[in-house]
């Protein structure tokens, strides 16, 4: 894999010294919308030139696109400044154990609704690159994004994006993320890293096209298991947050090092995926003669074949490895035997839990298209086969899935219609009796009256695997379990005024951990509510203010805990200032009523539900001053001084709480850049 990413940053690197010729892309790409006016039409550019070339700002106005896989919509880069977490890894509705990268759960309700075999870890989730949010990229003129972050406690954030096409019909690329965060803790240190490979190619004569990627994921996460007592915080001894003692890894000393990325006691994930799809059209050709010398080929599809083929390797490891001095494994036995039973991990002679899976897909669809012209209408009939292996503490097992799935879609060439029904049935295999049946309807009505929608999804599941007897994470938890029933309904309305959503979630034989290793299923059925608001508030001519509001409902004796109300507030000064800086600085505050939120298994990577603590926090309160000019963009935080105190003297100690015997740090501050260069 080594040799493969530096063959392929030498490649780009050839590109890219040439890419300083002149323009090698034509003036007219098709299917871009936006600007269609190459650089050699600008005033004054010169034609035909090589070498170096006095710099003009125009010429670095670039067209780019991109779309996610089997969306039809093509989006543009978000340039605007006013949201921190357009640049930040961790999303603002995450609660998540403290410090950066860490295990965490969304405070807006979203459940699991994958169909087929489902490994069951998905507490760093947040962190991982996702073949939904694959993108591919058209672009006029090749881009590279560079963001960096340094903060409290030595934590750092490197994000890179590069993306370019050599020809007009073809587009490669490659994004890279790197989390580090050493923490506040002893054991606390998170490093998570991500990469993904990507292209797209279409054939001259528009019958042939390609989308390939391949991406990795590395989440290496340290676990110290918590406080042993919320009574310290209270101690003025234990202001710096090290000398705290924790769980496990009591005996190890605090280190904070940036380029630690060693993993003693904790979490060690890896996957890595390889994508390719390639489809061939058989339909009308036609052709536009631009010039005596360029002709630009179309073709309107009637019938499509497409192969996609899919390759997983992921794997979930607990370790705890801990050394003493005379170089002797030390285990906390007490902690172990209190929360997960010895008399289950005595025969190991290491602890270390592993599940990990390799599957191989090949899926099959045909596409007709009905109108000739609309290629946002289509139906899709199509087949996959799953070919699964897991190797778990018992040994490896092998299964397989075979499904058939269906697709009905119709974008209207007036845009004003959006229709979209898919389904996938399990017809036979270890998941036989899965489905999934989406429905979305979408009306845009006018400028002022914006987009509604109305979506339906009805999800038979079988229980993620870490449920199964066979899983290494399983401590005996026996019995069978039925299959997971979830259905949603949802309303939206989008408009300039507000932006309104309601949705209803139905939802039968829950399955969740009720401890640190026991598991059930809630046989009864879940309701839960979810209504939502946002809105952006213009006070003064600089001045806004950006309201986001949930509230949810569910019956306080479900395994599901969301607090009632979520709301975060953003009161911005902005404007443009001397022409070129775009500036917005002000207060945020994020604030959630109180709840009985999850506590936390670290050797299983599992929330739960509790009912001995509530998490009854003061709101969040940040300060931010983000700023861009022309293709630089800067940004300054403050984060958390919400835990400012003065009992004992002036200081930030009055923590938030994460979970119970977890907290948030004190304050933080940040410091980052996005740079964006064109070439």
């Amino acid at each position: 894999m080594n040799k493969l990413l530096l063959t392929f940053l030498l490649v780009l690197l050839f590109n890219y010294c040439f890419s300083q010729q002149g323009d090698v892309l034509p003036n007219r790409m098709p299917g871009n919308v936006g600007n269609r006016t190459g650089t050699n039409n600008l005033p004054g550019a010169k034609k035909d030139s090589i070498g170096f070339e006095h710099r003009n700002d125009a010429k670095d106005s670039i067209t780019i696109s991109f779309r996610y896989l089997d969306s039809l919509r093509s989006l543009r880069l978000d340039t605007s400044i006013n949201d921190f977490y357009k640049y930040y890894s961790v999303p603002y509705t995450l609660q998540f154990l403290g410090n950066s990268g860490a295990a965490g759960y969304s405070l807006i309700f979203s459940p699991v609704t994958k169909t087929g075999i489902d490994p069951g870890f998905h507490a760093f989730d947040a962190y991982r690159y996702t073949v939904e949010s694959s993108r591919f990229f058209k672009t006029t003129k090749p881009l590279t994004q560079i963001n960096y972050q340094l903060a409290s406690g030595k934590e750092q954030m490197i994000k890179i994006l590069h993306t370019q096409n050599p020809k007009p019909n073809l587009n490669f690329g490659f994004e890279y993320r790197l989390l580090n965060a050493p923490g506040f803790f002893v054991n606390q240190n998170t490093n998570h890293s991500n990469y993904r490979l990507f292209s797209n190619y279409q054939g001259k004569r528009k019958r042939y096209a390609a989308y390939f990627f391949i991406m990795g994921n590395s989440i290496k996460n340290s676990e110290n298991g918590g406080m042993k007592s919320n009574a310290y915080l209270d101690t003025p001894i234990y202001n710096k947050r090290f000398a705290i003692p924790v769980n496990l890894s009591f005996f190890k000393e605090y280190v904070s090092n940036p380029f630690n990325s060693f993993v003693s006691t904790g979490n060690k994930d890896k996957d890595f995926t390889f994508f390719l799809r390639q489809s061939y059209d058989i339909g009308k050709k036609d052709s536009v003669e631009v010039n005596d010398s360029t002709t630009e080929y179309l073709f309107y599809s009637k019938l499509r074949f497409q192969h996609t083929f899919t390759y997983t390797n992921s794997n979930y490891t607990y370790i705890d490895t801990v050394l003493s001095s005379q170089g002797r494994r030390i285990i906390d036995s007490a902690i172990y035997q209190d929360w997960y039973d010895t008399s289950v991990l005595q025969s190991r002679k290491l602890f270390q839990l592993t599940d990990a899976w390799k599957t191989i897909s090949n899926d099959f669809s045909i596409l007709q298209f009905p109108d000739t012209k609309n290629s946002g209408q289509y139906l899709l009939a199509g087949a996959r086969l799953e070919n699964i292996q897991g190797s778990f503490s018992s040994g490896k097992k092998t299964f397989y899935n075979v499904i058939l799935h269906g697709e009905y879609r119709n974008k209207t060439r007036n845009k004003l219609w959006d229709i979209l029904a898919r389904g996938e049935f399990y017809l036979t295999g270890f998941n036989s009796g899965d489905y999934s049946a989406y429905a979305n309807l979408s009306r845009f009505f006018s400028k002022r009256w914006g987009n509604v929608s109305v979506l339906f999804h009805n999800i038979n599941r079988s229980p993620s695997y870490i449920f199964n007897i066979n899983s290494s994470f399983n401590f005996g938890n026996g019995g069978s379990l039925a299959k997971e029933n979830i259905s949603i309904i949802k309303v939206t309305a989008d408009n300039p005024f507000v932006n309104l959503s309601a949705a209803n979630y139905l939802i039968t034989n829950y399955t969740y951990f009720t401890g640190y290793y026991k598991t059930d299923q809630f046989s009864r059925i879940i309701n839960l509510l979810q209504l939502s608001a946002s809105k952006k508030f213009r006070l003064t001519k600089r001045w806004n203010l950006y309201s986001e509001a949930t509230v949810q409902l569910t019956d306080a004796a479900s395994p599901v805990r969301v607090p009632l109300i979520f709301t975060r507030n953003r009161l911005a000064y902005e404007g443009v200032f001397f022409k070129n800086l775009n500036l917005s600085t002000g207060i945020e505050v994020r604030y959630y009523t109180p709840y009985k939120g999850y506590d936390y298994s670290p050797v299983m990577g599992q929330f739960f539900p509790q009912d001995k603590f509530s998490i009854s926090n003061r709101p969040d309160v940040n300060a931010f001053l983000h700023f861009r000019i022309r293709s630089f963009t800067g940004y300054i935080r403050a984060d958390n001084l919400n835990s400012i105190d003065f009992a004992d003297g002036f200081g930030f100690t009055k923590s938030n709480f994460a979970a119970p015997h977890y907290i948030y740090p004190g304050l933080m501050t940040r410091f980052g850049i996005q740079w964006n260069f064109v070439n």
